[in-house]
């Protein structure tokens, strides 16, 4: 990276320290393989050049509308981490409307709140882009830490998050057994992201609907196989979601080369209120939910 324009402070939240400070940490330094988990994205980072490697304390400034990196003449710094305990992280939450573009150098994306200029050793110069309509998601540098539930680092802002059921590291069983013991309802329990991860309102609903079991049941009378037949679901239904490039409702929600994901039209819940249940074509019904709204079948989702 040779160069970071911060456009819009905001999308600097979770960064624990001014502006200045998280241009001057990632100047010189390499991008390496992205990870994730939930809506955390996260790019390991080289070692910084020692000549950056500071910490300005002092407090943002507001009134300048662009902070921008140097240019440097000369990069020396490899892949590996440093053995000082330094390994971090570009740590990106995307919230609800955040994207991380990947562009040439003459492409500008509206509502670009942090542009990051890359030196790619194939490609050439390239542009990451950080856009963000509503301003809910930010960008941090962050220390790589060991993962709580074991097998490998993860920023320390992340640790809260659990692995999604996709993850080969999941742990079905725990999962079932922190499920059972929690004292709250199915799809609270499922938006739970220090529980499971990659769920939200349209995934929880869409899962539920396919495993027949009603948003309200209560999670202590849920039986065993019930609650492995809804992780099954979920796997199905993300599997499914991804497969389709997700749901895109406006265009907001596009993948990073600006498509539209067409899994809204495979919704068999979630939006279909009124509409006849695939299964059993009686209406589905839309109710309130956590300031949102649950989509269900009334006949074949029932509480018991």
């Amino acid at each position: 990276m040779f160069a970071v324009t911060i456009f819009d402070e905001r999308s600097l939240r979770r960064h624990d320290g001014p502006a200045e400070d998280f241009v001057d940490r990632l100047v010189g330094r390499t991008l390496l393989v992205p990870q994730r988990r939930g809506k955390f994205l996260w790019i390991p980072l080289s070692p910084p050049p020692a000549a950056l490697f500071r910490y300005h304390m002092k407090e943002p400034s507001t009134s300048v509308p662009a902070i921008q990196g140097a240019v440097l003449p000369e990069v020396g710094c490899g892949p590996s981490f440093d053995t000082a305990g330094e390994a971090q992280a570009l740590v990106t939450h995307l919230g609800m409307s955040g994207q991380v573009l990947l562009r040439d150098t003459a492409t500008d994306d509206a509502r670009t709140r942090i542009r990051i200029d890359l030196q790619h050793p194939v490609h050439g110069a390239l542009r990451l882009n950080f856009v963000d309509q509503r301003i809910f998601g930010s960008m941090a540098i962050d220390d790589l830490v060991p993962s709580v539930d074991g097998g490998d680092v993860v920023p320390s802002k992340v640790l809260h998050i659990a692995r999604d059921p996709l993850d080969d590291r999941f742990d079905d069983a725990l999962f079932l057994a922190r499920l059972a013991r929690k004292n709250t309802t199915v799809k609270r329990a499922i938006l739970d992201q220090t529980l499971i991860s990659g769920i939200g309102n349209i995934y929880a609903d869409e899962s539920l609907w396919a495993a027949r079991i009603h948003y309200d049941q209560p999670t202590a009378t849920l039986s065993r196989p019930r609650a492995k037949r809804l992780l099954a679901e979920v796997r199905l239904v993300l599997v499914k979601a991804l497969a389709e490039g997700g749901t895109s409702f406006d265009a907001q929600y596009l993948n990073v080369n600006g498509q539209s994901g067409y899994f809204a039209h495979s919704l068999n819940a979630y939006g279909q209120q009124g509409k006849p249940c695939p299964r059993c074509g009686r209406p589905i019904v839309r109710e309130s939910f956590m300031n949102r709204g649950s989509h269900f079948c009334g006949f074949c989702q029932r509480v018991h």
